[in-house]
């Protein structure tokens, strides 16, 4: 797959992951072809639902079947805690992670694709017109922070997956099961204050 390839913007990923669907979003218009190096940005940088529900259908050809991998990826990475079941990372009963599991899929991003994980670090990302920050609160917080996600759900509550690196020194921290946005974030600062 090369960054300058295009997938087209399937009903299935607008419906469920764009505009209609209430959640976060690249706003992918459908029927529309759009660059893999946009889309990952919209996934990476915005969170876009529909973005990741654009790449897996492009990718694997369907988002099950793109699951599917994910599953075989998190095996071969010894993720016994995780198992998943879309890509978007919204609400399942039988989806599930570990804060270990997500620390060890930081680790790998960041060693065996640095290429790609430096789209975490960027602090915002235009496409078609539509400006939108990241929405990791630690980013540009002065704390070395380079990435990676943020994320909630009515199950798991708010939870942050981030890196930094400092004086030579890379920190991996994950957070979960906080009440609320400005929680997560001061949990988060606070843990890292401590490393």
């Amino acid at each position: 797959i090369r960054l300058d390839q295009t997938f087209p913007v399937s009903e299935n990923a607008w419906r469920t992951g764009g505009a209609p669907s209430g959640g976060a979003t690249m706003f992918a218009a459908l029927k529309s072809q759009i660059a893999v190096s946009d889309l990952l940005r919209g996934a990476i940088v915005q969170a876009g639902n529909d973005a990741c529900i654009i790449l897996a259908e492009g990718i694997a050809g369907s988002e099950a079947a793109f699951v599917r991998r994910m599953n075989d990826k998190a095996s071969a990475l010894q993720l016994t805690g995780s198992t998943f079941t879309n890509v978007t990372g919204l609400d399942d009963p039988a989806q599930k992670t570990t804060a270990r599991d997500l620390a060890t899929i930081a680790d790998y991003l960041i060693h065996d694709h640095p290429d790609l994980y430096r789209i975490y670090g960027q602090s915002d990302f235009t496409w078609n017109k539509i400006y939108q920050r990241n929405r990791n609160p630690l980013l540009d917080a002065g704390l070395g922070v380079d990435g990676l996600s943020t994320g909630s759900t009515a199950a798991s509550g708010f939870g942050l997956t981030l890196s930094a690196l400092r004086e030579g020194h890379r920190t991996t921290l994950v957070v979960a099961g906080l009440g609320s946005e400005k929680e997560r974030t001061d949990e988060a600062k606070r843990l890292l204050a401590d490393v």
